[in-house]
This record gives C-alpha cells, sequence and structure tokens, in this order.
C-alpha cells in the first residue's frame, strides 16, 4: 500500500477546516475502581454499526482520565440537549469533582446517566484504537435511551468554535 503524502497546511488550517462540520455534544460518564464518578465532554461520538450495536468517541491520550477509560469495563455516552451547555462546559474545564451538584443515576451496570440528558448509551468497552494524539474507543451498547420528549428537545452543537441549538428546516 501506498504511503500518505505528507501534508500541505499547517495545524491552525486543520482545526480550522475541522471545526466547520457541526458535531453534537456528549459527557462520557463512568466510575473509577475507588468509587469516584469520571465524566468528560466530547464531540467524537458517531455510531459504527447497528449489528452489533456499535458507537466510537476518542480522547486525548495526555488526558488525566484516561487510564480509568482504558481500563474500565463500561462507560455511558449522555447526548447532550441545548439546554444542557452549562453541563457540557462543566465536564469540560471543571477541576475537582464535575458530579457535585448535578443530578444523575445510575444506570445498570452502575455507570451515572446524566438526568435530562437526549439521549444514552450504556456501553460495554469493547474495544481501543491508538490513533495520532488520542485514543478511539468502540463500545458496544448494551442499554440505551431517549429522554421522553426528544422530538421537542433541540441537541446541543458545536461549529466553528461555538455551540448552537438546531430547528428543524
Amino acid at each position: 500500500m501506498k504511503q500518505a503524502n505528507p501534508p500541505n497546511f499547517d495545524p491552525s488550517a486543520f482545526r480550522q477546516a475541522l471545526s466547520q462540520f457541526a458535531t453534537g455534544v456528549t459527557v462520557i460518564t463512568t466510575r473509577a475502581a475507588s468509587g469516584q464518578l469520571i465524566g468528560i465532554t466530547a464531540s467524537s461520538f458517531n455510531s459504527v454499526s447497528l449489528d452489533p450495536p456499535l458507537v466510537l468517541w476518542s480522547l486525548a491520550t495526555r488526558s488525566a482520565s484516561m487510564s480509568v477509560f482504558r481500563t474500565n469495563s463500561h462507560y455511558v455516552v449522555n447526548v447532550l440537549a441545548g439546554s444542557q451547555l452549562d453541563l457540557c462546559k462543566r465536564f469540560a474545564t471543571l477541576k475537582g469533582d464535575r458530579f457535585e451538584g448535578v443530578s444523575h443515576a445510575a444506570g445498570d451496570t452502575g455507570m451515572p446517566v446524566l438526568d435530562g440528558a437526549l439521549a444514552w448509551f450504556e456501553c460495554h468497552n469493547r474495544s481501543r484504537y491508538e490513533e495520532g494524539d488520542h485514543v478511539i474507543f468502540v463500545g458496544e451498547v448494551e442499554r440505551c435511551g431517549v429522554h421522553e420528549n426528544a422530538a421537542e428537545i433541540a441537541p446541543l452543537v458545536f461549529q466553528n468554535g461555538q455551540f448552537h441549538g438546531l430547528k428543524a428546516l
């Protein structure tokens, strides 16, 4: 197989081009062996397969929570609603206990499902692939759910460095 050609652009041009792709926003949650709840904001979520039901997301290799996500058997992908921008920012930037005051319930595997999430996917940590400066996690979905009013709720979307809600065209 032929090798890839070297990039003909700088990292800022690549970042700017990527930012034009609108993505949904999620919070990935799990529980450390110590019992501590862990959660991070991620916009790298995507479906992979219907049969078996697989999803993927990625995490920077330098992330402080990498060791927990790499070794845990389960995690939950919480898809955020447009009204949950505060949760997005909290799980992206807050140091300390990100779950303090955050309403959630334990899923069937004990992993936290955020109240008010537009949808959630409780996943078995099926496989991981190191690529560049990230690890791609593939989760096998064991359970999922949708907010009871999902049809009336706008998702939280990130595009061009800003957060948005969506309206049907």
